[in-house]
């Protein structure tokens, strides 16, 4: 048996569950090799797209 979850902006949600002083504040999370953007919290999407280095 196999199940799929997606959530929105996972890891950027998780990082605001440890960090709480992030609440409310733009948070992106980004990969480690190039450093493109891979998470974007509800508050950061207006100014970062999905990808961007």
């Amino acid at each position: 048996m196999f199940a799929l979850c997606d959530v929105n902006s996972f890891y950027a949600s998780c990082e605001t569950v440890f960090r709480p002083d992030l609440k409310g504040r733009p948070v992106v999370v980004l990969s480690n090799n190039d450093g493109c953007v891979i998470a974007r919290s509800a508050e950061a999407k207006p100014f970062v797209k999905m990808g961007e280095p």
